[in-house]
C-alpha cells in the first residue's frame, strides 16, 4: 500500500491568511513539490489542479529548453486567486523542485497516477469544496485519465490533443517541413513503439524525440486516445483551444468536444499555444510569446475559465 506523507512547510501560518505555500507528498518513495494557493475566505473554496504540458515543463509553464519563461500556468493560478479560487500546480517528478527519476523507469501511467495522489491530497483538505482538474497540452490527457479515476467536480481541457499522440507527432514533424527521408525513419520508430517494441538504433537527428531511454514512457502514452478518454467522463467538460496554436490544432478541440457528452466547446480567437494572445500563425512570431513572462494570459481564456468553474 503507498503511503502518502503530506508536508506543509507553513505549517503555522493564520489559517485565512494563507495564499501561496510550498507543498509535497510522497507517492512511492519519490517527493512531489508544489505550490498550493489558497484565497482569503471564510467557507470552502472550489480548488483546481493544474496540471503542465509535457517535456521538462515545471509547475509554472516554463521549460529549460528555452531562454525565457512565460508563466502561463502560473498566471492561471494567480487568475483563480484573484476570483476566490484555490489552485495547485505541481512539479511533475524528475522536474523541478520534484525528485529525480531515471527516465527510463518512467511512462506516462506514472504522471497518471501522480495526478490521482495530488487529488487525494486535495480531497483531504477541509478547506476546498469541488475540485476541477485543468489540463494543458500533455495534460490534458492526463487530467481526463485522473478524473476517470476519482471523484472530482469538473474538468478543462488546455490545448489537448484529440488524436493520440503518434499522429500528434506525425503532423507537428511534417509542419517543421523535415525531409522525406526523416519522415521515413520516424513513420518505421512510431509504427514499433505503436506495437510495443523498443528501437535500439535510432538516427541521432531524432534522437532528443526517440531516445531509447524515454521509449517506455512514449510506448506507454500511444497507448491512450483522447477520445475514447473523455467520452467515459459523466462531469462537465470545458474543451479550449486557440486559432494560432501551432503545437495543437483547433480541429484537435472540435474532436474532444465532439467526443465528450457533456462538453462545452471555446475556441479563442488568436490566443496560442501557452495561452497568450499572440494574432500571427507566423512560427518565429508565435514562438517569441513562448519566452515573454510580460505577456498576460488571453483575456478571453481568463473570463471562460471563471465562468465555467463558478457556475452551479
Amino acid at each position: 500500500m503507498k503511503k502518502i506523507s503530506l508536508i506543509f512547510l507553513l505549517t503555522f501560518a493564520i489559517f485565512y491568511n494563507i495564499h501561496a505555500q510550498e507543498v509535497s507528498i510522497q507517492v512511492n518513495g519519490c517527493k512531489l513539490a508544489g505550490t498550493l494557493d489558497v484565497p482569503k475566505s471564510d467557507h470552502a473554496v472550489d480548488v483546481a489542479l493544474l496540471i503542465s504540458g509535457s517535456g521538462p515543463t515545471d509547475r509554472d509553464g516554463n521549460t529549460p529548453l528555452l531562454a525565457g519563461k512565460n508563466n502561463s500556468i502560473k498566471m492561471i493560478s494567480e487568475l483563480l486567486d484573484s476570483n476566490g479560487i484555490a489552485s495547485l500546480r505541481f512539479d511533475k517528478r524528475g522536474i523541478g523542485a520534484s525528485d529525480k527519476v531515471i527516465e527510463s523507469e518512467l511512462t506516462f501511467d506514472t504522471y497518471i497516477n501522480d495526478a490521482v495522489e495530488w487529488i487525494k491530497f486535495l480531497r483531504n483538505d477541509h478547506r476546498f469544496s469541488k475540485i476541477i482538474i485543468i489540463g494543458h497540452s500533455e495534460g490534458s490527457l492526463i487530467g481526463m485519465i485522473a478524473a476517470n479515476r476519482t471523484n472530482i467536480d469538473k474538468y478543462i481541457s488546455l490545448c489537448g490533443a484529440g488524436e493520440p499522440i503518434y499522429k500528434t507527432i506525425l503532423t507537428q514533424l511534417k509542419d517543421n517541413k523535415i525531409s522525406q527521408e526523416i519522415m521515413n525513419n520516424c513513420i518505421v520508430i512510431i509504427d514499433s513503439l505503436k506495437a510495443g517494441y523498443k528501437v535500439q538504433n535510432v538516427d541521432p537527428s531524432l534522437n532528443m524525440l526517440f531516445r531509447p531511454s524515454a521509449q517506455p514512457y512514449i510506448i506507454s502514452w500511444f497507448k491512450y486516445d483522447p477520445c475514447i478518454e473523455i467520452l467515459k467522463l459523466t462531469i462537465p467538460v470545458l474543451v479550449i483551444g486557440g486559432t494560432t496554436d501551432l503545437q495543437v490544432g483547433v480541429n484537435d478541440a472540435e474532436l474532444l468536444s465532439k467526443a465528450a457528452p457533456n462538453s462545452k466547446l471555446c475556441i479563442l480567437e488568436n490566443m496560442n499555444h501557452i495561452l497568450k494572445d499572440v494574432p500571427t500563425t507566423d512560427r518565429m512570431e508565435n514562438f517569441k510569446s513562448y519566452s515573454n513572462p510580460d505577456l498576460p494570459l488571453s483575456p478571453a481564456l481568463s473570463k471562460v475559465l471563471v465562468e465555467f468553474i463558478k457556475k452551479q
